[in-house]
């Protein structure tokens, strides 16, 4: 992917859920205007597509080599 270094990373790969969830809906409260967050998971979170899309934020999805879902998210 070709996203800036984000200092806003939630690596919920090996999280149970629903803490991925959370964490980032928690990390999406603090951003700031222009600054995007990055998710890393092993699967990917359709639900939490549908609750991104409702509240407004966009998002990108690149499956990596190692199984990796990188997901940047922003408002």
């Amino acid at each position: 992917m070709s996203h800036p270094k984000t200092p806003h990373v939630v690596d919920a790969r090996f999280m149970e859920p629903p803490e991925p969830f959370v964490k980032t809906m928690e990390m999406l409260d603090l951003l700031k205007d222009g600054e995007k967050m990055l998710l890393l998971l092993y699967r990917e979170p359709h639900p939490l597509y549908k609750v991104l899309k409702q509240n407004g934020h966009a998002y990108e999805t690149e499956l990596m080599p190692d199984g990796t879902y990188e997901i940047l998210i922003w408002p």
